[in-house]
Order: structure tokens, then sequence, then C-alpha cells
């Protein structure tokens, strides 16, 4: 909307008191007038519709009418759009008789509905479409023809065509032909199907990342050579590899289609995704005089060798009560199979009592993109540390050996700071424990499912059980779970109790104060049983937490208190857990 403003040119010749009040008052002037009469010049006009039969309120609400509109050629604009939503409705005849307008404000636009048709007959050919997918979006469908609503026409029409394309019809058409009236109301029509040839995937291009693993195309992103095309579908497995992490997506997959082959560009960057995570110091022990360290580290180097490989080094001590370390080395899709190894060292020592090491060697097999079994092999070796034998100590040296067999599901979200929205994982060890005693047969079993439900896009309730259990005849401290801290139950110190059995519940209000931060709520349950104490007992746990990104990376802190069944809440028995992990 435009309008002119009058020029006005103002001369000063002396600086009298009243030439400063007749200038004062024309910019005043300028200032009332403009925004009012710009107001006058964009008052909305008014569009009524008629018709020779009565619109109801339903089908008002159908046709969505726009009733207030800025000026005269976006209201009539509404009047012919209005066409052909009413044909969408089955009005096939619908004319528009006249657009008059009334007064300043308000224009009239009558139509001429005519009758209404409410089906559609479509007659196929069973060479096209399968009844079973027809039976999908029509509750009539024989092996001739199928019914459906003339308003849900153009949208079943789409979903038909993407059917096709998603069976490698890329450039499918769907057309009606021989179009007939009946007198039920019901429109007859040919649906015809013009389709090239089936279009599989040739070839496969990476622009950007050309050192990036293939294998993870195949295995991990489920994007095969001779697969059927399926546009919808290859843009979803694309975005599954943004979730790797050593590896962004630069933009939406591209196909090349040629006369007699089809190639697929994707558009990768690498992306540098090794972690850093934890805090470590050392002092001097006042009895001994030797240096301790303590404090928690975590390293994680991943793809550096452009192969999708990971080496993971973790250590956490309180400086004399116990120490804890661990490596872990994978190899994924060995020689471009689904086949991957894996292979860990943990060593465990609690002050001068006892030292557990076990070890472990893997092979997973990739099922899907988002799940993968394995089995393999693990042997537990513990000595005590005693200078005594203690009468009645259930610390003893022993050796176990375990086949071991488990699975995992993994389903992605994006999501900055909580990149997994759903996990299940679940295994299992058989075998069996030696001592100077004897044998005996030993059973093990670990599960771990979480989940995020999404409530929307800034708060979230998050949920975790994990459950470990050991089944003996006879228990020794040494084997037992030790579990405890902050990547179990909050408000304990880590790895402070023992258990034969335990399962832990973590929830977390989540709420997204912007991109950066977040806060959330602690409440952990927990139970657990040591056989070798006969004890059975009750955790809780409640607080709250941060976490934001900074430049160095993820700052996480928990506040939390736990208390066991059988105490009463100290505040005293409060903890803090502190945790930094940087990417580099």
């Amino acid at each position: 909307m435009k309008y002119e403003i009058p020029c006005l040119s103002v001369r000063f010749t002396t600086r009298k008191q009243g030439d400063l009040k007749q200038i004062l008052s024309i910019f005043l002037y300028l200032y009332i007038y403009i925004p009012f009469s710009g107001s006058l010049l964009s008052q909305n006009i008014a569009l009524h519709i008629e018709a020779e039969k009565e619109l109801t309120q339903g089908l008002k609400d159908s046709l969505d009418i726009r009733s207030r509109f800025e000026n005269e050629a976006t209201l009539r604009l509404e009047a012919d759009s209005l066409l052909q939503r009413f044909q969408r409705l089955g009005f096939l005849d619908v004319k528009l008789l006249s657009l008059r307008k009334r007064n300043d404000s308000v224009y009239g636009a009558k139509y001429r509905l005519g009758n209404r048709w409410d089906v559609l007959k479509l007659f196929y050919s069973e060479t096209d479409f399968d009844p079973n997918e027809l039976e999908e979006i029509s509750n009539e469908v024989t092996s001739s023809y199928f019914v459906i609503p003339i308003y849900r026409s153009e949208e079943i029409l789409n979903y038909l065509t993407l059917l096709k394309t998603e069976q490698g019809k890329p450039f499918a058409k769907l057309s009606l032909v021989n179009l007939t009236k009946d007198t039920n109301k019901q429109l007859n029509a040919d649906l015809i199907l013009t389709t090239g040839r089936v279009r599989t995937i040739d070839q496969l291009v990476i622009k950007g990342y050309e050192k990036f693993p293939r294998s993870y195309l195949r295995h991990y992103a489920g994007i095969k050579r001779g697969a059927v095309f399926n546009q919808r579908k290859v843009i979803e497995q694309n975005d599954l590899l943004d979730n790797l992490g050593f590896v962004q997506t630069v933009k939406a997959p591209e196909a090349l289609f040629r006369e007699d082959s089809t190639s697929v560009y994707f558009y990768l960057q690498k992306r540098n995704n090794n972690l850093f995570d934890g805090i470590l110091g050392f002092a001097t022990n006042e009895d001994t005089q030797k240096l301790e360290f303590n404090g928690y580290l975590n390293l994680e180097l991943n793809n550096n060798l452009n192969y999708g490989e990971q080496l993971l080094i973790n250590y956490k001590s309180d400086g004399r009560d116990q120490e804890n370390f661990r490596v872990r080395a994978s190899l994924p899709y060995l020689f471009q199979t689904p086949f991957g190894l894996s292979g860990e060292l943990k060593i465990f020592k609690r002050d001068s009592t006892f030292s557990t090491t076990d070890q472990q060697v893997r092979v997973s097999y990739q099922l899907h993109p988002s799940a993968q079994i394995y089995a393999g092999y693990k042997a537990y070796e513990s000595s005590n540390l005693l200078d005594s034998i203690v009468a009645g100590s259930t610390v003893m040296d022993f050796n176990s050996k375990y086949l071991l067999a488990g699975g995992s599901y993994v389903r992605q979200q994006r999501r900055n700071f909580f990149p997994i929205q759903t996990f299940v994982g679940l295994d299992a060890e058989i075998g069996n424990r030696s001592t100077n005693s004897g044998s005996e047969a030993q059973f093990r079993i670990h599960s771990t499912l979480n989940h995020i439900f999404n409530l929307n896009n800034r708060n979230s309730i998050y949920v975790n059980n994990s459950t470990s259990l050991l089944s003996s005849e006879t228990y020794l401290t040494n084997e037992l779970f030790r579990f405890g801290g902050i990547n179990s139950i909050r408000g304990f110190s880590e790895n402070s109790i023992d258990a034969s059995l335990f399962s832990v519940l973590n929830t977390e209000y989540r709420y997204l104060l912007n991109n950066s931060i977040y806060l959330h709520s602690i409440i952990d349950l927990a139970y657990f049983e040591n056989q070798t104490l006969n004890l059975k007992e009750e955790l809780f746990s409640f607080g709250f937490g941060l976490g934001f990104g900074t430049e160095a990376g993820v700052f996480k802190l928990n506040f939390a208190n736990g208390i066991s069944g059988s105490e009463n809440f100290k505040f005293s028995n409060s903890k803090i857990h502190i945790s930094l992990s940087s990417r580099f």
C-alpha cells in the first residue's frame, strides 16, 4: 500500500519565536497525520459468500474461508481459489456467478454449487496396483475397482504416487480418464498409471570425505548397490550417518538418472569426534609418603584411521580406597562384512584388600542399522592382597571363565545434548569359577534400558533402568558387582556398593533453557542384595543438575542426596558429581 506525503519546503530567514512555533507545528502535524492516514488506508475489507443453498458451518470450516483482506486484489484471488476448494469437496459443477462491491468495506461473492458428489469409484489394473496396497486407503476394494471419498481424492492419489516412487519408479504419474457421473452421487473414472522402468541404485558416490569407510553405508545405514531406489528412504539413511559422530552430512543426497544407470551422491564432511572427559590430581600419602593419583579420566579416540575404529581408555581413582582402569578397542565391519571385533581389559583394585582383572573379546554382527548381536569369551582373575588369611573372610583368590552372548538396539534423535532416544542392551555370561576349594557353575546377566519421552522441544522425561544378577551357590566379595556414583545411583560414592543383585531406576525431568543450557531433576531408586552379608536394602536419591555447552565441551554438575531405606535424611550425605566432556 502506498501513499504520498506532500513535500514541505521551509526557509529560515530570521530566528524569530513565531517562526519556530510554526516549524514545530508542521512537524507535530506530520507526526500525527502520517500514522493516522496509514491506518485508514490499510483498513481491511470483508468477503461474504453466498450460494443457492445454505452453507453449513461444517462446510465453511472445510473450505477454510478467509474473511478479511488487505486489498481488493487478494480478495479476488481468494474468491477464485474457492472454486478449486469447492470441487475438492465434491461440487464439481461449481461456478462463480458474481463478485460485487456492496459498500466501502464489504464484497459479496455468489456461487452456484450444483449437485455434490460424495465418492469416487476408480477402475484400475492389477498389474499396476496390488489389492492389498489399496486396502490401506479404501474400505471397498475389488479386483477391478476401489472406492474413496471425493474430499480425500487428492491426498490418496498423492499417496499412491509416492508408493510407486518408493518401489523404484521415481517418474510415476497417475491420471484419471473417462470420467462419468451416475445418479448415486458417485463419480466413476479409470485410474491410469504411467511409469518408466524400475530404478535400482547402481553407483554410490561420496563427495567431500572420500576416505569415509564405505562399509558404514552398507551395514550401518543400509544403503546397498542393487537396491530399489527410494528417494525418501535414501534421505532417511543419509540422516543416520549424522549420528555416527565422526561425519556430518553437508546437504541432502542427490540422484543422477542416466538411461541405463542410477547414481546416488552423498555429500559428507569429516568431523573430529575424539573425547576427553575428567579431572586428574595427585598428592602424597601421609602414612606411606608415596605419590598417589586421584580423579577421573576418560579418553575416546574415534575414526582417526578412517576405519571407524574406536579406542577407549578410562581411569578412576579416589587416591586410597579404590582404583579402576579400563581399556577397550573395537574394529567394526571387518573386511567389508557386517562382522566386527572388540577387546577389553579392566583392572579394579580396592585399597589393600583385593584386585580383580577381567578380559573379554567379542565378535559382533550388525543385524540392522539400529541393532546388533554379539558373542564372545570373558575371563576373571582376582587376588587377595591381605597379608594374612582372615578366618571367615569372603575375599579369596579365584579364576572364572565365561561364554557370553547378547545384543543391543539404539535409536538416535537429532538433539545436541541427548542424541540417543532409546537404548536396549542385554547380555548373559555362563561359566565356572575356580578357587582352591573347588569349582562351581555360575551365571551372570546384565540389562540396560533407557528412553527419552519428548514432551515438546524444551521438555522431556528421561527414564533408565540397569539390572545385574550373579547366580551362584556361594559368593565372594571380590566377584560381586559394584555400583554407585554419577553413572548409576547418584548421591553415593563411586563403586561404593557391592551387590550380587541390583536394579537401579534413574529418572530425570529435563528442561532446555536454550540450545546450550538445560536443567534437570534427579530421582533415583535402587534395590540390591549382597549374599555375602545376607543383606537386602533399598536406596533413594534426590537432587537436581544442570548441563551447558562451553567452548571446551559439555559441563555437567549434579547435586544429589542418597539415603538407604533404614536411614533418615541427612544433608551431609549429599554428593556433588562434576564432569566435563570435550571433543577434539
